[in-house]
């Protein structure tokens, strides 16, 4: 006769207390930590809304949009100036600069007389800035970045002209539309800054500070003539050599390119930016919680 098994005790009942208890613990660290966080200093939390208030309220360094206006006020050549136009800037303190690149344009003229009668050079200047206009077929092989002996004659002869000046002097390069891949340039903007890059190196070999000089691409994007023909075509694929005024002057031009904007465009640019008033002065200061704070430091 087979031997019965006794029976096993019952489990017990209460074994669910436990996690229960670790249940009802959790939760109520939670509810403390929860509490415990969102208790605020109202005191400190002024002190720094009116630190940051000072900062952000006073007189910011853009000022607001204007008002809307009729016609055109365009910053690109061609564009209708505003209402109240500003005062030329050209004033009688001017005037040794402005005589300065006036009789530059002259020399560039007389330099490369037989150039410009032949289309691979043009002379373009302003009472802000001076510009020569080379063919890249003057400077370059085709698709290529590296200068030919040709271009080792006009640029040390510009050269000559610019290393004894101290204006700011950028070079700006453009392609026509022609797509480009290749290793070295895969596209026309990678063209367009290498070719620039090359004439400003070039440029530095022959006397001119490099720390006053400045290399910018265009690629494609800034066409003067139409691409539709292939002297137009020609044309686009060009190198410009700025001689700006002053470093302001400079900056202004190279937003928008020396052919896409205009004299007096640069003129009310240049009003505006010396209108605009001084940012407050700041100061740091430590709040109670160890932060560090910069506000604006009050009038004397």
């Amino acid at each position: 006769m087979p031997r019965r098994r006794p029976p096993e005790p019952d489990a017990p009942l209460d074994r669910w207390i436990l996690s229960w208890a670790d249940f009802v613990t959790l939760l109520c660290a939670f509810f403390v930590m929860m509490y415990a966080i969102s208790q605020v200093s109202e005191d400190k939390y002024r002190r720094m809304s009116e630190a940051l208030s000072d900062v952000f309220s006073g007189p910011g360094v853009m000022r607001g949009v204007s008002p809307a206006v009729d016609g055109g006020g365009g910053i690109l050549e061609g564009g209708e100036s505003r209402e109240q136009a500003p005062a030329t800037l050209v004033g009688p303190a001017d005037e040794g600069e402005t005589r300065l690149l006036n009789d530059l344009r002259a020399r560039m003229e007389a330099d490369f007389s037989e150039e410009i009668a032949g289309g691979e050079v043009e002379v373009q200047g302003s009472d802000l800035w001076f510009s020569i206009e080379l063919r890249s077929s003057l400077l370059f092989e085709s698709g290529g970045a590296i200068p030919s002996i040709a271009a080792d004659r006009v640029l040390s002869q510009i050269a000559a002209e610019l290393r004894g000046l101290e204006n700011p002097v950028h070079v700006e390069g453009f392609t026509d539309n022609e797509p480009i891949s290749t290793d070295r340039y895969p596209s026309n903007w990678e063209l367009s800054a290498a070719r620039a890059a090359a004439v400003v190196r070039l440029l530095a070999m022959n006397g001119v500070s490099p720390r006053r000089m400045a290399a910018v691409g265009y690629g494609e994007f800034q066409p003067a003539y139409s691409n539709r023909t292939a002297e137009g075509r020609r044309l686009n694929r060009r190198i410009v050599i700025v001689v700006s005024r002053d470093e302001k002057v400079r900056r202004a031009v190279t937003s928008f390119g020396s052919e896409q904007v205009s004299n007096d465009a640069v003129s009310e640019m240049l009003t505006e930016q010396d209108s605009e008033p001084a940012p407050p002065a700041l100061e740091q200061v430590e709040t109670e919680d160890g932060i560090l704070i910069r506000q604006a430091r009050p009038e004397d």
